[in-house]
């Protein structure tokens, strides 16, 4: 109820006099108000893939209805440096289509060679990366130590290795004991050394055990059918797949641990990405696995070759209602500036994202509303990412967006099938700001969107995204806004540790503050990020140190070293500040 303006008059002269300043107080404020500049953008992102030359189209199921689950999922997308000449690359998964593609279709993965000019070449005949099936996820990890980064790549069928022998790659799942049954259907995946011995072994997310022959049809079960429209049937009512680990054993062959590592005993199922992280600080990598129309898993690394499920008891398998959701997509930050890991997660439509932060004791809380990322409630959301989009040292959030059911656009269901992505700026106070609608194009352009990888692709600490589209071309985002403030990013190699550094914790002193993060394989929905970590520093010129926790327990710290940069930190070569062991 608006309160009632006193009379001027009623007060007399003094009224009279209080009035007129109120008057010329207004109007000096409307002056203001209207001869101020606007705020500076703090991101303008423009999709430029086709003038870059990315321009290879994804096929993935039908176009107006989508019969069958494996129709619905999309593909994943890495950035990686496959050549070793300093510039990431791209990498696209792909699909293909129930009963096959026409002449002069057909879809294979795709790599991009970084041409260092702001275009890229398709280089994927030369590479020897020409596959095509129903492809899902990748990975990348250099798992034999030699210095070339490899590529895991999943699918609703047999999985893929490829080995990279300076920049061509050979397929040897098979020799490898990687490329599984035939029957599960690999999603999310990611490279991570579980029992810190100094090579990669690799963790596989498994969706269900799907079959064409027996597939349920749109509309024949309760499960298939959505508001009362009948869609394709799934997850619910199909038969989950269970998770896989494979242990290294150094030879250029793996070891399936799954039994033995206890991966297999959860009650989370329907498994889609993969976020390494050591969330309770004891130095051993964890697993987030987010579970679609399941609680989310949380494999808790018991340092002597096993993991427990404490997804449950440590606040990360629900959201604050005790409810289980459709998770898609995860990423790992800091997002607070408390020095612990936080998780965030993207779900279906008719709920929001899950923000789970870290309480520093091994548990998580809900804060997704307390955040304010609890605004959007009809959006279905894929890939997604932490990164610092000003630099202004607080990791900021993109979300890509799309719906599964084409029937959502004829049949007026709340939702539209293509959807905009969403960035929220981080507030540094614990919450974040929606600049979706300020950002650009590149965000608010509608898409069925689904893998989604970051990375500093032109070497200058300006964060790009690459977003893989259903059935169309993928996106290429670009912030056309330069921030005034400096970075720093860090490229880790091991040498008693595992050769990329994966699992690495690394701590970045400022003068008011510690940064912290970690080196991971994996992440987002099926994808993988530039590996090399990367920070925003404000207003900082010279980093007072940086810290290395390795995989092997070795600490040390690399000091008085310059932003703008990106520094190279070999395992051994800083100063040691302890050594911490295989507790």
């Amino acid at each position: 109820m608006r309160a009632p303006i006193p009379s001027c008059l009623a007060n007399g002269l003094y009224g009279a006099f209080f009035c007129l300043w109120l008057l010329l107080l207004a109007v000096s404020l409307s002056a203001q108000q209207k001869t101020a500049a606007p705020p500076t953008p703090i991101a303008n992102f423009t999709d430029i893939a086709e003038k870059a030359g990315i321009t290879g189209k994804n096929v993935f199921g039908g176009l107006d209805t989508k019969k069958y689950i494996i129709e619905t999922t999309g593909n994943g997308v890495a950035i990686f440096d496959y050549d070793n000449d300093g510039w990431p690359d791209i990498f696209l998964v792909n699909g293909t289509r129930i009963g096959g593609v026409s002449s002069g279709e057909t879809p294979t993965n795709r790599l991009y060679r970084n041409n260092h000019d702001g275009t890229f070449t398709d280089v994927t005949a030369a590479a020897g990366l020409t596959a095509t099936g129903w492809g899902q996820g990748v990975c990348v990890g250099d798992y034999d130590n030699d210095g070339w980064e490899d590529l895991y790549v999943t699918y609703w069928g047999k999985n893929r290795l490829y080995h990279n022998d300076h920049g061509v790659f050979t397929e040897v799942a098979e020799r490898a004991g990687v490329a599984g049954s035939g029957k599960a259907w690999g999603t999310g995946c990611a490279f991570v050394d579980y029992d810190r011995d100094g090579r990669l072994d690799l963790v596989v997310a498994n969706y269900v055990d799907f079959d064409l022959a027996t597939a349920p049809m749109p509309g024949e079960r309760p499960t298939c059918t959505w508001k009362g429209v009948p869609v394709m049937c799934g997850p619910r009512g199909l038969a989950g797949a269970k998770n896989i680990l494979y242990h290294n054993r150094g030879d250029g062959t793996f070891e399936d641990v799954t039994a033995k590592a206890h991966i297999d005993r959860t009650d989370g199922h329907y498994a889609f990405s993969v976020s390494t992280l050591d969330f309770d600080e004891d130095g051993w990598p964890d697993i987030f696995i987010a579970c679609d129309s399941a609680q989310s898993i949380l494999y808790h690394n018991n340092r002597d070759g096993t993991f427990t499920d404490v997804a449950v008891t440590a606040g990360a398998a629900f959201n604050e209602d005790g409810r289980e959701q459709a998770g898609m997509g995860s990423t790992v930050a800091d997002y607070n500036g408390d020095g612990h890991l936080d998780i965030f997660k993207t779900n279906f439509s008719d709920d929001t994202p899950t923000l789970y932060k870290n309480n520093g004791d091994g548990t998580f809380t809900d804060a997704t509303a307390v955040a304010g990322l609890a605004h959007y409630t009809q959006y279905l959301g894929w890939g997604t990412m932490f990164f610092d989009v000003d630099n202004d040292g607080w990791p900021d959030l993109i979300l890509a967006n799309g719906h599964v059911y084409p029937e959502v656009d004829t049949q007026h269901l709340g939702s539209t099938y293509k959807e905009p992505r969403i960035l929220y700026h981080n507030n540094g106070n614990g919450t974040f700001a929606d600049i979706s609608a300020s950002s650009g194009t590149g965000i608010t352009a509608p898409a069925s969107s689904r893998g989604l990888a970051v990375g500093d692709l032109w070497n200058d600490g300006r964060i790009s995204i690459v977003i893989n589209n259903m059935n169309a071309p993928p996106s290429l985002l670009v912030n056309q806004v330069k921030s005034a403030n400096h970075w720093v990013e860090i490229r880790t190699v091991g040498t008693k540790s595992n050769r990329d550094g994966i699992g690495a914790r690394i701590r970045v002193k400022l003068p008011t503050r510690v940064l912290v993060d970690e080196v991971r394989s994996g992440s987002s929905y099926i994808s993988n990020n530039d590996m090399r970590v990367h920070f925003g520093v404000g207003s900082v010129t010279r980093i007072e140190w940086i810290e290395v926790l390795w995989p092997s327990g070795l600490i040390e710290r690399f000091s008085n070293l310059g932003a703008d940069q990106i520094h190279t930190l070999k395992e051994g070569s800083g100063t040691p500040v302890e050594a911490a062991g295989k507790k």
